[in-house]
């Protein structure tokens, strides 16, 4: 059964210029990052003289006020073949590479009563026509398109790497072990992880409970479990428990980490997407 390509297109109030772009969000494989790149349609008469211009556009917001903004500019030919063969002469292909090191798209979460813009990492995508690209921009001879990077790291089939503590008690003459393991190291949305403990208690201590939670590194840990799993001394306990962070069960905490987030779409990205 075919697919039918989806074709992402916007065009100025004042029909001077198009694009057209075939997606809206490009994968960060880790090693290298999809190129931004689409087709700009310009109409002449309606330029009356002026150019068009294609800027690729990096956000930094922090706070209501305080917004850096960092252009990313490169043109370099390259044929779209079917869509700049049926626009014809006036059609022209562009092309953006991402700089190495950006930030994906991203955005903290605000809280319930929290007003303004969130803090957020956006791209965007403009088209426009002007005199020059430092002139000022009318409103109605320029349309932009939000974009996404976003951030796919393929599987691997072998085992994470387990993590080891002690625990060495003043009023004990050995430690206690705690080892986790989980099945791999990359996970993705919607996926739950799947942890293994396993406390070697060398102690005469009896503990009690193992709580296991999933954190971001920056900050703002996911609700935790609470295993219920003792150990008593001087024995080896093993337990496995899944953890599923879900944004549906946390859509009021302030500070969550998200993926960046389109016009009436949700956060949640799925690599299958670039399959």
């Amino acid at each position: 059964m075919s697919t039918r390509s989806v074709i992402f297109k916007k065009i100025t109030t004042d029909k001077s210029v198009v694009f057209y772009m075939g997606k809206r969000d490009f994968v960060d494989n880790v090693n290298s990052v999809e190129p931004v790149d689409g087709v700009l349609l310009i109409d002449p008469g309606a330029l009356d003289g002026r150019k068009a211009f294609v800027t690729l556009s990096c956000t930094f917001r922090y706070g209501r006020d305080d917004m850096d903004v960092m252009g990313i500019v490169r043109f370099t030919p390259r044929s779209r073949g079917k869509l700049l063969r049926k626009l014809g002469d006036n059609a022209y292909p562009f092309f953006f590479e991402f700089p190495d090191n950006l930030p994906c798209s991203v955005g903290l979460q605000p809280g319930p009563h929290d007003s303004g813009k969130q803090c957020a990492v956006e791209f965007e995508i403009k088209a426009f026509s002007a005199e020059s690209q430092d002139a000022k921009i009318r409103k109605r001879s320029a349309v932009k398109l939000m974009l996404r990077k976003v951030q796919y790291a393929p599987e691997t089939d072998e085992p994470a790497e387990p993590v080891t503590r002690s625990r060495d008690f003043v009023t004990a003459d050995k430690p206690l072990h705690l080892e986790v393991t989980l099945e791999k190291d990359t996970f993705y949305h919607g996926e739950a992880i799947n942890v293994n403990v396993s406390v070697t208690n060398n102690s005469n201590k009896n503990i009690k409970n193992i709580i296991v939670s999933v954190d971001q590194l920056r900050q703002n840990p996911w609700p935790s479990r609470i295993l219920g799993m003792q150990s008593p001394p001087e024995q080896v306990s093993k337990r496995s428990t899944p953890l599923l962070p879900l944004l549906a069960d946390n859509k009021e905490r302030r500070g969550i980490a998200l993926d960046g987030k389109l016009k009436h779409e949700d956060t949640t990205w799925h690599p299958q997407a670039c399959e």
